[in-house]
């Protein structure tokens, strides 16, 4: 296997042995407090988020790497949008006619005039 990966069996004996870099230790405790903000805030927090709530307790931390941590433990934001009923049809009227008949296809430019409701998030 050592051959295949290019390294000596000795250097990859040494790295096991080695203790974990400072670098590797830090993103471990970071990680810890990552988790608790995310956990906090019923999973909603995304990297903007929690990277502002980690600053106002007082950890100094680069946005990237709170991104890199999150990407690399699998850790998103959620959005709790709720539905909202912009339009509501009064029963009483009748409803506009359906001058297309459902026929999308102009036969001449400046024919058919079409719109979609795009103020809607989905």
């Amino acid at each position: 296997m050592s051959r295949v990966l290019g390294v000596s069996p000795s250097g990859y004996y040494a790295l096991r042995k080695r203790p974990a870099s400072k670098r590797a230790r830090e993103d471990g405790v970071l990680m810890r407090q990552i988790r608790t903000a995310h956990t906090v805030s019923r999973e909603a927090y995304g990297v903007p988020r929690v990277w502002r709530e980690l600053r106002e307790t007082g950890i100094a931390v680069g946005r990237d790497r709170v991104a890199r941590l999150l990407r690399s433990a699998g850790i998103r934001g959620i959005s709790r949008r709720r539905f909202v009923t912009t339009t509501q049809r009064d029963g009483r009227l009748r409803p506009a006619p359906d001058l297309v008949e459902r026929r999308f296809a102009a036969t001449a430019p400046n024919r058919i005039w079409l719109a979609d409701i795009t103020y809607i998030p989905t």
